[in-house]
């Protein structure tokens, strides 16, 4: 991404918002996407790839001239965020973005479209039913990404994904962004059978180095409590993940009962409860936000330090696409995994299969400590034992000898 090729109001927006320079995936994608080409782009989570495919596909976009650029997201809470980024960027070239996702108020997106909004944000279900009710004009749509490619062309939403991409012009640029390149490529092959270019920058990136990873022993019956032992260390703040929906729950309860502020995030929930939910733990009122995988893709919460693993996941991409919330851009972060002996070697497994270097942490006096408390108890008793006794006041015992002798020699008198 070279700043020549940006507009003067672009170049201002990056200095004012403090972008020191794009990010390896941002530089390799953005004249293939400018040129109006296909491309896969793979690039770790939290390395920019909103950006990377927004700037350049949004120099295409012609002013007033109706529906042409069409991001698709497997969530709804990756939808409004993107769709919020979206619309810093589309509004300094006179462009409207228009969110379409599941959940929201369709007669209220209905109306939007009839302003005729140049860059459309969707998730495949409704997108495919705005389709279908000629709300969206799918035959004017140019250029189509697929933010998440890997999930979007899963089992679950492939239908959807396939009803859409038949909606739209074969002539249309298509990009597709992961993490995961090993899932998703496979998937794309499926959709098309031309051989696109793809851009890999995962061995190339390092901006993700900051995270360290880590394991806490803990029993099963006691995963709530390690939990709340966790809230309330000062200053905590951990966006906690659940493989099953039912166990989230179950925890929130729990944990809310003991008067810690937490929430949760999950499929099942109306728009606006989980809307709300992400708000306020992104306004640090909240010190765990309870969750599944519905929260691990894409989503950005600034500063955010702590994953928190409640179980071991049930996949490599899982894990990978968890740890991703945290280390954005750069910055550090920790992730915690709770297992017990017998899960702790699949935890391995994933672990070394990512080459992420992994240790065992310990909740130790209202801490996080990577020093096993157990040692280091051993070791205080070991000095308190072995430590020498204080010599005893030699003088002020004779002084007080010699008082007592002075006093029965005056009574002797």
């Amino acid at each position: 991404m070279e700043n020549h090729f940006l507009p003067e109001i672009w170049q201002q927006r990056i200095k004012t918002e403090g972008f020191e320079q794009a990010t390896l995936i941002q530089k390799k994608v953005f004249s293939t996407l400018y040129q109006e080409k296909n491309l896969v782009g793979i690039a770790p989570t939290g390395t920019g790839k909103t950006l990377a495919y927004l700037l350049p596909t949004l120099l295409n976009v012609e002013p007033k001239q109706g529906n042409q650029l069409l991001i698709v997201t497997p969530s709804q809470e990756l939808g409004v965020q993107v769709a919020n980024v979206a619309r810093n960027w589309a509004s300094d070239l006179g462009l409207q973005v228009q969110s379409l996702i599941g959940g929201a108020n369709k007669k209220r997106q209905i109306e939007k479209l009839k302003t005729k909004p140049e860059v459309l944000v969707g998730t495949p279900g409704r997108l495919v039913e705005l389709i279908k009710e000629k709300k969206v004009k799918a035959a004017h749509i140019q250029t189509v990404i697929l933010d998440e490619a890997d999930q979007l062309l899963q089992e679950g939403a492939l239908g959807f994904m396939q009803s859409l991409l038949k909606s739209i012009p074969q002539t249309s640029q298509y990009a597709f962004f992961s993490a995961t390149g090993t899932k998703a490529l496979p998937a794309i092959k499926q959709l098309f059978q031309d051989e696109l270019p793809v851009i890999d920058v995962t061995k190339e990136e390092d901006s993700n180095r900051q995270v360290a990873h880590y394991y806490l022993a803990y029993p099963t019956r006691r995963t709530v409590e390690a939990l709340r032992r966790m809230g309330n260390i000062t200053d905590f703040q951990g966006l906690v993940f659940f493989n099953e929906v039912q166990d989230l729950g179950s925890a929130a309860e729990k944990l809310q009962y003991h008067q810690l502020p937490v929430a949760s995030l999950a499929s099942d929930q109306p728009k606006m409860m989980r809307k709300q939910a992400l708000e306020n733990f992104r306004q640090k009122k909240l010190v765990e936000l309870l969750t599944t995988d519905v929260a691990s893709r894409g989503l950005d919460i600034a500063d955010l330090f702590y994953v928190i693993n409640a179980e071991v996941p049930t996949s490599q991409e899982s894990y990978l696409h968890r740890s991703g919330r945290i280390g954005r851009m750069g910055k550090s972060g920790a992730v915690i995994t709770i297992v017990q002996e017998n899960t702790l070697p699949e935890l391995k497994k994933i672990t070394k299969s990512l080459d992420l270097p992994l240790q065992e942490i310990y909740l130790y006096e209202g801490h996080l400590t990577t020093e096993n408390p157990e040692i280091q108890t051993t070791k205080t008793k070991q000095t308190t034992k072995n430590k020498p006794k204080k010599p005893k006041n030699t003088k002020k015992k004779k002084k007080n000898k010699g008082a007592r002798k002075s006093k029965t020699s005056s009574e002797k008198r």
